[in-house]
């Protein structure tokens, strides 16, 4: 009998789940924290998806969030034009930084010091979070809205995607662009390994993996359908990627081999992530709900819990281990 993957749903968003990203792991475990339309970005416990709390305050859809390492502080962007500082454990806004556009992408530095923005005003920001009141540093250069911007080796440079259908590696010292690579089509997601330096993006059915720091090509695989986000396994054993036909897809990655497919959303899946300790992922739907899939089905994890084929009954020998069916937020 084959295991079945049986998700967790986490419900209480009332619009599309457009972000997420999980927290390094503390000794409270690892947080998972997801930005929404609906404007109110939700702070969850990583391994189960029990709601934690909800950061109240923004006045348009949320588009990026983020944690730092220890899930101290929180971060949003939105369309109502600002990024957000949150403090994580009491939910408080601590800082909100004014743009002159819709902000879709925000990620701390690795001390939590500074925060780096992009969005639809087609510039690179950098706040130093220790002096809220001065102005920013700007790098300017793309010439459509940016997607996603992300610190990379070791918060020297910046990786940044834009609309304008390139991917731009900048020196944080010199503020200028080291390299630039161009598409035919717009990135559709981005994501960065620090382990290995490697560059995991999606744009059309194409999941491509760079080298983060040369830009050089490692590797590409074609999907069925377009894809919209991508994440590789902590052990780069796996990667895994979701898309427009709601279905998630699981991937060797020396081999490229397709290793699983199965639908578990009602709406294309726009972000999926790894989990800090690689055990299980996380994507978020146009359908408003954040679902957990294990990484190795059948193991006793988080809410799921193992049963041995001998311990089944007749009734439910289809099923090789139960589980909560679904959270309540």
């Amino acid at each position: 009998m084959a295991m079945r993957q049986t998700p967790l749903t986490c419900s209480g968003h009332t619009r599309p789940v457009v972000d997420l990203a999980f927290s390094g792991i503390t000794p409270y475990g690892y947080f998972l924290i997801s930005a929404c339309k609906d404007g109110k970005p939700m702070l969850r416990q990583g391994d189960t998806g029990d709601w934690i709390g909800t950061f109240l305050g923004h006045k348009g859809a949320v588009w990026g969030a983020t944690l730092n390492t220890d899930a101290t502080k929180a971060a949003t962007a939105a369309a109502d034009f600002t990024a957000k500082v949150w403090d994580a454990v009491s939910g408080d806004e601590v800082l909100t930084l004014a743009h002159k556009h819709i902000v879709k992408s925000v990620s701390f530095t690795q001390d939590s010091n500074c925060l780096l923005t992009g969005g639809n005003d087609k510039v690179l920001r950098i706040y130093d979070l220790s002096k809220p009141e001065a102005a920013p540093l700007e790098i300017p250069g793309h010439t459509s809205a940016i997607k996603k911007a992300l610190w990379c080796n070791g918060d020297q440079q910046i990786l940044s995607a834009a609309e304008d259908k390139t991917i731009r590696l900048w020196d944080r010292t010199s503020m200028e662009a080291v390299k630039t690579l161009s598409f035919d089509t717009s990135v559709s997601s981005m994501e960065y390994v620090a382990d290995g330096e490697i560059l995991v993006i999606t744009y059309g059915k194409t999941i491509a993996f760079y080298n983060a720091l040369s830009l050089d090509l490692i590797k590409t695989v074609e999907a069925p359908a377009s894809i919209n986000s991508a994440s590789l396994h902590p052990e780069k054993d796996f990667f895994v990627a979701g898309g427009d036909d709601f279905k998630l897809y699981k991937y060797d990655y020396s081999t490229k081999e397709e290793l699983e497919s199965y639908k578990g959303h009602f709406g294309p899946v726009h972000c999926v992530r790894f989990s800090p300790d690689g055990e299980l992922y996380a994507s978020g739907s146009e359908d408003g709900t954040l679902r957990l899939w294990q990484t190795a089905v059948g193991k006793t994890y988080g809410l799921w819990k193992c049963v041995l084929p001998e311990d089944l009954g007749a009734e439910n020998s289809e099923q090789l281990y139960t589980t909560a069916p679904e959270i309540k937020a």
